[in-house]
């Protein structure tokens, strides 16, 4: 299913989360179905780099197992991950954030964007 409010909720999660630089919705495969990113091919070569994580991070991971989260840590910043069925929201954070803060925002903000009836999560 699509998000509803999936750009509504990108807002709201930039609002809260001043650690959040830039962040996106995708579908598992990487297509964008929202993003903070003003420039499209900004946000669709994130998504394609969200889709590869999420299948690198799945193909490590336990035989059977979904990916739920991770986090890729560098010295400038962290890019994050949160997937609840075949969407996927990304952010990308400065330097030595609050990692279980961002993890929740992510998490919520995934949440609000899902369709109120029948959605997941």
């Amino acid at each position: 299913m699509r998000p509803v409010n999936a750009q509504q909720a990108l807002v709201d999660l930039t609002e809260i989360s001043s650690q959040i630089e830039v962040a996106a919705i995708f579908t598992a495969e990487g297509a964008v179905v929202a993003s903070t990113l003003a420039d499209e091919a900004r946000a669709a070569a994130l998504g394609g780099l969200s889709g590869r994580l999420v299948a690198t991070a799945t193909a490590a991971g336990s035989a059977g197992a979904e990916l739920v989260q991770l986090e890729v840590a560098t010295a400038d910043g962290s890019v994050f991950l949160v997937r609840d069925g075949e969407l996927v929201i990304v952010a990308v954070t400065r330097a030595q954030p609050t990692i279980g803060l961002v993890f929740y925002d992510l998490k919520s903000a995934l949440r609000s964007a899902l369709p109120a009836a029948g959605g997941q999560g």
